[in-house]
């Protein structure tokens, strides 16, 4: 059992109190996951020419302005780095992937959680309100975010485990419920030249639709195939750089509502974790109903 939350803001004037209206939204989810939390939070997109790489470094004390000096020193470009305790958004605008390879020999106590243009990705294990007072969730500012409360079932409480999983560029995925056929995905993928970090089953969703983006689906086409290929429980609540989908099973046993109105699209497993937002009392509401896509654009 976990918790999910999304949230979309129409009107550019919500923007800066994207944050604010999320954290009661991810605590609401606490019973749901005690264990951990995350989020995806997406941003005015930084140039073509750069990238942002959000980085973690746990347990382990990170000398972030070392690592930086020492990335000027080893690429000609240009980066800056924004630091938040032990995570830290790196925007570079040398190869993203370079950067990576780089940070993996170099730095190996340093994990990369998301890369893109527009998402930071900050997750940890604990309380989701420490984990929201921690990394000053009521300040962040974007279009749309992702989040998850955890409660381990089939793997290790870490924050490499915990939600949200991400692949490829500004793409992320959090799930509610549990995936039987995990190991099949992964024989399948890995020969395929796709990676995998953890053996979580969720990380196994997220990697089949990172391949099927790569053959260049589009993202509710890589959905549709899923439902083939995915065997379980779910509800699989993902970002991108421009839009927010959600998609629940054939049996939709794992929870979910919807709350949209005119300035805003709100995601959550049960109510209570959208009761606080404005004008809620006039909400459209309704629950997804099974293998059916929903998504909005900024």
């Amino acid at each position: 059992m976990c918790g999910i939350v999304g949230l979309l803001v129409k009107k550019p004037a919500l923007r800066d109190r994207l944050g604010a209206l999320m954290v009661p939204m991810l605590i609401g989810m606490t019973e749901r996951g005690p264990d951990s939390a995350g989020l995806a939070v997406y941003t005015t997109p930084v140039s073509e020419q750069q990238r942002k790489l959000s980085l973690y470094s746990g347990e382990h004390a990170a000398d972030w302005s070392g690592l930086l000096g020492r990335l000027r020193a080893e690429f000609e470009q240009q980066h800056e780095i924004a630091v938040h305790g032990n995570q830290a958004v790196l925007t570079t605008a040398a190869d993203a992937d370079r950067v990576v390879a780089w940070l993996k020999r170099n730095a190996p106590t340093i994990a990369v959680l998301s890369v893109g243009q527009s998402i930071d990705l900050y997750k940890d294990v604990g309380a989701p309100a420490d984990i929201a007072r921690r990394y000053r969730f009521a300040e962040l500012r974007g279009t749309h975010l992702v989040g998850h409360t955890r409660m381990a079932t089939e793997s290790a409480v870490s924050p490499a485990h915990a939600h949200p999983f991400t692949a490829g560029r500004d793409f992320c995925l959090v799930h509610n419920g549990s995936l039987s056929n995990p190991h099949l995905v992964r024989k399948h993928l890995e020969p395929l030249g796709i990676e995998f970090e953890t053996d979580n089953d969720t990380e196994a969703a997220c990697r089949f639709f990172e391949w099927r983006l790569r053959e260049g689906d589009e993202l509710e086409t890589a959905v549709e195939r899923g439902f083939s290929q995915l065997d379980g429980f779910f509800t699989f609540l993902m970002g991108t750089d421009k839009e927010l989908l959600i998609v629940r099973d054939a049996f939709a046993g794992k929870p979910a509502v919807v709350a949209e109105t005119d300035d805003y699209v709100a995601i959550a497993s049960e109510f209570r974790s959208l009761a606080h937002l404005p004008d809620i009392g006039h909400a459209r509401l309704f629950e997804p109903k099974p293998e059916e896509i929903y998504s909005w654009r900024i």
